[in-house]
Formats: C-alpha cells, structure tokens, sequence
C-alpha cells in the first residue's frame, strides 16, 4: 500500500477513500452482503413454511435442516472467519502510510475503553420460548455468581396470556439489576420484508421499548437491514454479526468495535451464538469462543456474545456456558477487560465521541464529559507494524 500513496503540500493522499471504504464494510455495502439483503427482501414459500413450523419444530430437526442450509460454509473466503477484522486492518494500513510518510511520527487518540482497558466484553441472553423463560431465574443466579452483570432481550407481542408472562419476566430481571431490551417484535422472520411493513411494526417496537424501560434492541434471527434502524427509537442495536456465515443473513460488519448508524450506535456481535456452538458446529467446549476472544482483544475490541436460557436449560450447555463465565471473569480479573451492559458500553462510546484532545505542554489531555476515565493513546510504527500505545501517567 505504502507504494501507492503521494503527497501533496504536506498532506498524505491514500489510494482509496478511507470513509468510504469502511463505511462499506461496517454497513455491509458489498456484493455478498447486499445480496443477502436481497433474498431476505424476497418471499419465499420455504422460508415462510419454516417460520410457520418452528415453534414446533424440535431442535434436533431445526439443526439438521439449518445445516443443509449451511454446507460449505467453510469454502466461503470473506468475511473471514472465525473473526474478521477488515475494518481495523484498513484503520491501520492507513496509519501507517501517515506515519512511514514521515509527516508526523505518532498520531494521538483517545483510547478505546475507559479506565485504560485493553478491550471489552458483554454478555446478552435472547429469551425466544416459555422454556427460556422459565430459566432466566436460574441464569441470573448463574451470572450473577460469576460478578457477570447481563442483558436480556425479550420478544414483546405474542398473545395475551404471554404478554402478562412478559410482563412479569421484565419486571422480575428489573429487580435483580438485569438489563432488559427489545428483541425484535414477534421473531417471525419477517420484520425487514419491506420498508412499509417494517415503519409499522417500528411504531409498535418503540411503544414496547417505552413499557420495558429499554433503550436497546436485537432482530430476531440477526435479520437486519442498517438503514431502517433509524427509524426505532433506541440509542444502541445489537443485530449485526462480524462475521454471518451460520446466521440466516449472510455477511457481516468487519469490525469488532462499536460504530454509529446515524444516532443508533451499532454493537456488533462478535462472538458465536451458543446454539451456533453447540448445535451446528456440535462443540460443547469453550475452544471456539477463546479463539474469537483472542483475536478480538489483539485488536483491542468489544468481545460480545448471545446465550439463550431456551438452550442453557440443558445441563451439558450449561456447564460450558459456566466455563465461559469463569473465562470471562478470569479476563477481567487478570488483564482487566471491561465487562459492561450494553447500556454502559453505549454511554460510553457517546461520551467518547464529544471528548476532544487539547494540547497540555509536551502532550495531550482528555477534555469533555467522562474524561477522568479517558486515556490519551498513541499511534506508533514500529518493529514494522503499527502498535496502539497508551501514554505513560504522570505521577502528581
């Protein structure tokens, strides 16, 4: 890359448009995305017969039909899996080319995470049956051992008799300190068919989100189209998978940080779903997520997961579930990874984008909102490769 770039009265020109190219990636504005999008905008008489039957449908059928869907996923080149992190690669081919341009020799930032965190996770639980339901107690008490603080997504309209259960569910996670949002509005498969349907289920999301209290929201299914969000009253979303080879929408964000879709910030989901783990790939291990941990926190990202209470209740899941707990802590405890509601995650990414670097003799400060939790970081080249370095603090 660094072959291509020029410079003109002191400025770098890059080859590409930097926005451009990781707004694409971020938004899902490439061929394979966009023809996802395509097909879910589509009626198909298989998909809506497969909606229609699955509250019926064992998991055990559900599985082998979701991988007959899915064979030779593997074979698919981009994104990669079981991360991709195209957007922070572009991030620092460009950094890169700024700094061996001999311009500046280091690029200030505000760092990622407050309190000088290396990276970041959460935990969500999608509560998608009466069985999940029932469960939550018991995994609240699960996470809750753990000093694992999460959220719970819950399906709004069903009939009434679910809504009171509903009702009841939201009312006992509030309780307990749990984090409660929407997750989409009936799980139907069908919220992002087309433009109009979709502007009316949003009035009935945003009125749902009123009544639980919640400022966040996830599709069911991961089925997404970016530029509607806009149109739901939240201030987070957490429908875009990193990388969506075993989700029902194909593509995926590229990223492993949190990044704004106009004023809904995006929290991407980095990590395998537990039902991805344990019923399509068949592993009921933690390999797969230490692998996706690893990747992520050398880029310094948001490492975030979904687990269902619907399939937690079974004891086998449950204890690799608990194993993943004990990882999590362990991060927090030994490399101090921030572990935070998605809540928390979003206030802090809002504070941090009005925060300002001001000069303070030699260095930089933080100022703004939030700023006594901020560190100033740098962009440095060396050993032929861009490093992100927080500033040493200065005893007072």
């Amino acid at each position: 890359m660094s072959g291509a770039v020029t410079s003109s009265g002191g400025r770098v020109l890059l080859p590409f448009q930097l926005g451009e190219a990781v707004g694409n990636l971020r938004h899902e504005r490439y061929p394979e995305a966009l023809r996802a999008v395509e097909h879910i905008s589509s009626f198909t008489l298989s998909h809506f017969l497969y909606y229609l039957a699955r509250p019926f449908l064992p998991v055990g059928v559900r599985r082998h039909l979701q991988r007959l869907h899915w064979a030779g996923w593997r074979r698919i080149p981009f994104p990669r899996w079981p991360v991709d992190a195209s957007v922070e690669s572009i991030m620092k081919q460009a950094v890169r080319a700024l700094l061996e341009a001999g311009t500046v020799r280091e690029l200030p930032f505000i760092w990622f995470w407050p309190d000088s965190a290396p990276g970041a996770a959460m935990m969500t639980h999608d509560v998608e049956g009466p069985a999940g339901a029932e469960f939550c107690g018991e995994l609240m008490d699960l996470d809750e051992r753990s000093g694992i603080r999460s959220s719970f997504q819950v399906i709004p309209d069903g009939p009434r008799a679910a809504k009171v259960a509903t009702r009841k569910l939201v009312d006992d996670l509030r309780r307990r300190g749990f984090e409660v949002n929407v997750h989409d509005l009936t799980h139907d498969g069908r919220l992002f068919r087309n433009r109009d349907r979709f502007l009316r289920h949003a009035g009935r999301i945003n009125a749902r989100g009123r009544e639980f209290g919640s400022r966040g929201f996830r599709s069911g299914a991961m089925y997404r189209r970016q530029e509607w969000f806009s149109a739901l009253d939240i201030s987070y979303d957490m429908s875009v998978p990193n990388v969506a080879h075993l989700e029902p929408q194909a593509g995926g964000c590229c990223t492993v940080m949190p990044f704004f879709m106009g004023h809904v910030l995006e929290l991407p989901l980095t990590a395998a779903q537990d039902y991805t783990v344990f019923h399509i790939l068949g592993e009921y291990s933690t390999r797969l997520w230490r692998e996706q941990i690893d990747a992520i926190l050398a880029e310094h990202g948001l490492a975030s997961f979904i687990a269902h209470p619907d399939y937690l209740v079974d004891p086998r899941a449950r204890e690799v579930y608990a194993e993943l707990l004990g990882i999590l802590s362990g991060l927090r405890a030994e490399r101090g990874v921030w572990i935070a509601l998605p809540s928390e995650i979003d206030g802090w990414w809002r504070e941090r984008r009005e925060m300002r670097l001001a000069p303070d003799g030699g260095s930089w400060r933080v100022e703004g909102r939030g700023a006594e939790r901020a560190r100033v970081a740098f962009a440095r080249f060396r050993d032929g490769r861009v490093v992100y370095e927080l500033e040493p603090r200065v005893a007072k």
